[in-house]
């Protein structure tokens, strides 16, 4: 009987207290909340199987019936004597698919750099080739007949015959902090996304290059901590706003007479019309290549065509905008003419240009903006778009010759994207929502699905028994009279009688998007931990955010910060009104960029937001970087109030809630520099605060237990702070 009346009241209680508590060791110890996906995916050239890294094996398998067809590299069967470790961290297929690149012992350098041993397996012969053998390399990149390998060490510019063994030399000049050869500045890496400056023709017998002078560059210098009698000091070149930058030029290598040819340079000094090159691509023409270059303000690009067999250059397009043109790799070339990307009628639209000028033929011209250009197969565009709304993306194809409109391929709620098999007849859909982690499927070419890869049943049974709460999305207007979307997360047993504490997260950068009916990884496992314990969490995407169009996106233009700041005082205004959220235990947290805002919200926003959190913020924008600032603000020089006016470290005097200060000092990108000036500014106005530093640690700050350390920190200042049962600030 007692047992009886035991299991009744079990069955009694509210849901909410029959689900597991999540703690921060779920989450950045045993990482439970981690979705299952596919490593090392490559579609082969059949269209009708593909490669997969697999517990350090490469293996093949059939796209439509998932059956396992074959092992392309077993490390445990390759030959002993090249000095392989045995561990695959990446490979890359020949164009023939008879030889794979290896890399192993992969070091990080930058955010998109990294240095490695790389090996050539040929497939056929069962032979393992070690690249460089010497030492680790970076940027190894076999030539589309799989013959050669160029790579860069030391700054310096090298090819690896296959055939014979022979190693060339291309370049001389390379040196660290001065000259590089193949690779591109830490400026171009982290802001133009790419590391990598070397390109093969389509027959492999021509390499294009760029190199970068960065002599002129000024140093920045942070240090590391590492056990030793004094500290290691590192010292790069980092170009801070209007300061110089490094002078790049284009070259061609060709193999066949070992001559150079010296194509285009831009220059890095202030005065120098074109300023940038920002992207390189060859055509399918084996003697014509591609390069955009740019002024310093970004507001002008253009196009230009090499006809390195010739010795001619002209131009195939130049962009212009009242703001800023964005650099994408949305330019693919077919029989006619090339496929390109542009916001010129106020939305990301795609548009089909011919090789000889003449005005180009817009191919979408609907009111929303295309994400993500796939490619061009038969007659047909493939690509991603803010179609239905801009908190969720499908994935469509239209024909580039008619007038019909763009199909719908996939277009469940929430985000799809998708990666196309080479012939076009299958692609791989990958499906999330904010509140159903990812799913992974093979469809056909119409968009019918086939069969699954990945379906985290397991993902989702754990967020479901551990009570994880719905995202529900909302939009409001501003005071201003700007139509914002955003997310809400409430809790379980959330009585509307009763206040909560908000805590509001923000990025708010340039084309970010937070609001996105995507899965939303750790940070949301974090905001579902804090509504467990009582808060609600809330995410608005401000002015300035992406997928809107361009006046959306670019209307924070020379004043980063202002409009940004206004609409998240505005929107904690809007969400403290509601009858179950304490207006007085208001919270904002954002890291990076949304640590910029996070300190604007405290400072700005006194009377609203009782507590921050700001992650390696940018404190003042004159020391950031040239390429990323500049765009958005142009120079100090031009725009001192655009600066002065929305710097953080000029309003120190306003804070009255609680701040938490939070930087890593090895930040290469946003410099521990900013945390301490805006740190010395509140000093200087007698304003308590809470820091912590994370030495040796970048941009990301992790490593071993360091962000169970930093989010253990962050939870425990939120719940003293404006925490359930501390007292309305």
């Amino acid at each position: 009987m007692r047992v009886l009346l035991l299991l009744l009241f079990v069955l009694s209680l509210p849901l909410a207290a029959q689900q597991k508590a999540i703690t921060l060791e779920d989450i950045w110890a045993t990482y439970t909340f981690n979705p299952d996906g596919v490593s090392g995916f490559n579609f082969l050239s059949d269209g009708r199987s593909y490669a997969e890294l697999d517990d350090n094996t490469i293996v093949t398998y059939d796209i439509a019936t998932g059956r396992r067809s074959g092992t392309l590299v077993d490390p445990a069967t390759l030959p002993t004597d090249s000095g392989f470790s045995g561990r695959i961290d990446d490979y890359t297929l020949s164009d023939d698919e008879e030889k794979i690149l290896l890399s192993s012992e992969t070091e990080q350098l930058f955010r998109r750099s990294s240095q490695s041993f790389y090996y050539v397996y040929d497939l056929d012969a069962r032979t393992l080739t070690p690249v460089y053998p010497e030492k680790k390399i970076r940027l190894a990149t076999l030539d589309p007949t799989g013959e050669r390998v160029a790579f860069v060490v030391d700054n310096d510019v090298y090819i690896r015959n296959l055939r014979d063994g022979r190693l060339t030399q291309v370049t001389q000049d390379g040196e660290t902090n001065a000259i590089i050869n193949g690779a591109t500045d830490w400026v171009y890496e982290e802001e133009f996304g790419f590391s990598k400056a070397l390109y093969w023709n389509t027959d492999g017998e021509r390499l294009a290059y760029l190199k970068f002078d960065e002599r002129a560059v000024p140093e920045f210098t942070y240090t590391n901590f590492r056990n030793g009698m004094y500290p290691e000091y590192v010292t790069f070149k980092y170009p801070k706003v209007g300061e110089q930058n490094s002078t790049v030029s284009l070259h061609v290598f060709d193999l066949d007479n070992g001559n150079t040819t010296d194509l285009l340079t831009v220059n890095g000094s202030a005065d120098d019309e074109w300023h940038y090159l920002p992207r390189v691509k060859w055509t399918n023409d084996d003697d014509e290549l591609t390069a955009q270059r740019m002024n310093r303000h970004q507001n002008k690009l253009e196009l230009l065509l090499f006809n390195v067999n010739r010795d001619e250059q002209r131009t195939l397009l130049t962009e212009e905008n009242s703001y800023y043109v964005d650099v994408t790799d949305d330019l693919t070339f077919v029989d006619d003419g090339f496929i390109w990307t542009s916001e010129q009628d106020g939305f990301n639209q795609i548009y089909h240009y011919d090789m000889d000028g003449g005005q180009p033929r817009q191919l979408t011209s609907a009111r929303y903006d295309v994400t993500d250009l796939y490619g061009v197969h038969d007659g047909r565009l493939f690509f991603q778009a803010a179609g239905r709304d801009p908190m969720q993306r499908e994935v469509y194809t239209k024909s580039l010759r008619g007038r019909d409109l763009p199909r719908p391929l996939a277009a469940e709620r929430g985000y799809n994207e998708a990666q196309f098999s080479s012939t076009y007849d299958y692609f791989v859909l990958t499906h999330s929502t904010i509140n159903q982690p990812a799913r992974v499927v093979v469809t056909d070419g119409s968009g019918t699905e086939i069969r699954e890869i990945v379906s985290n049943r397991n993902l989702s049974e754990k967020v479901n028994d551990y009570g994880y709460q719905p995202a529900e999305f909302f939009t409001f207007t501003t005071e201003e009279g700007t139509e914002l979307n955003g997310y809400l997360i409430k809790p379980a047993t959330l009585d509307p009688s009763r206040k909560h504490p908000l805590l509001m997260h923000v990025y708010g950068g340039p084309g970010s998007q937070q609001v996105l009916d995507n899965w939303r990884g750790q940070n949301m496992a974090w905001f579902q931990l804090l509504v467990q314990r009582g808060f609600v969490v809330a995410v608005v995407d401000n002015r300035g955010t992406g997928a809107r169009g361009q006046e959306m996106k670019k209307g924070t233009y020379l004043t980063l910060g202002k409009q940004e700041t206004e609409d998240q005082i505005s929107a904690a205004r809007y969400l403290g009104a509601k009858d179950y959220i304490d207006e007085d235990r208001i919270g904002i947290f954002g890291w990076s960029y949304g640590g910029f805002m996070a300190l604007h919200g405290i400072l700005q926003g006194n009377d609203v937001f009782a507590a921050a959190i700001a992650v390696a913020p940018v404190t003042n924008w004159k020391w950031y970087d040239t390429i990323y600032t500049e765009r958005y603000m142009r120079t100090y020089a031009e725009n001192p109030a655009g600066y002065d006016d929305n710097s953080p470290i000029n309003y120190a005097d306003r804070l009255k809630g609680d701040l938490l200060l939070v930087h890593g000092m090895g930040d290469d990108n946003v410099h521990f520099q900013h945390t301490a000036e805006m740190a010395n500014a509140l000093i200087m106005h007698n304003k308590q605060f809470d820091t912590y530093f994370y030495p040796n640690r970048n941009h990301g700050i992790y490593g071993g237990p360091t962000r169970l350390h930093l989010y253990t920190k962050m939870t425990d200042f939120l719940m003293k702070s404006i925490g359930p049962g501390t007292d309305s600030k």
